[in-house]
Parts: structure tokens; C-alpha cells; sequence
């Protein structure tokens, strides 16, 4: 009867410890928002830099074009792409 009721405590006491660690645990909204910015910002920069990148290079060609622009706004979205992945994955 009194191992039962030592086993029991122990078990009690383990849930307790494991509650109050996964509360600590527990992320907050300005961490949530901090990291949802973060995965913003790293999809959004490399596609703004590679408009701008192709912009100038567009700007240098001889004619309209729009050639380099594209590209390097296509480029970016997949950088971006792969920058958000790995952020994730870790």
C-alpha cells in the first residue's frame, strides 16, 4: 500500500515538473511575430534586391527591356524560398 502510494507521488510529481517546464517552454506572441517578421523579411529581401539588381542591369542595356528584371525577380523568389525552408528546418 505505501509503495502505491510512493509510485503514485513520483508519477505526480514527474506531470507537475513536465507542465510547468512545457509552460516555461511555451513560446510568446511577440516571439511568434518576431519570427514570423524574420520569415518575411528573409523571402521579401533577395526579391526586392534582384528587381532592383535587374532594373539597373535594364537601365545599362541599349532599348527597353525588361530581361534581366524578371530574371532577377525570379531568382530572389526562389532564394527566398530556400532561405525561408532552411529557417524553418532548424
Amino acid at each position: 500500500m505505501m509503495n502505491q502510494q510512493q509510485q503514485l507521488r513520483k508519477q505526480v510529481e514527474q506531470q507537475a515538473r513536465r507542465m510547468k517546464q512545457a509552460e516555461q517552454d511555451r513560446p510568446t506572441l511577440i516571439g511568434q511575430t518576431i519570427y514570423i517578421g524574420t520569415l518575411g523579411l528573409m523571402f521579401v529581401l533577395p526579391v526586392v534586391g534582384g528587381a532592383y539588381l535587374g532594373r539597373w542591369f535594364d537601365a545599362m542595356a541599349s532599348g527597353y527591356s525588361i530581361r534581366w528584371t524578371i530574371s532577377l525577380i525570379l531568382l530572389g523568389v526562389f532564394i527566398g524560398m530556400f532561405n525561408v525552408y532552411y529557417i524553418i528546418k532548424e
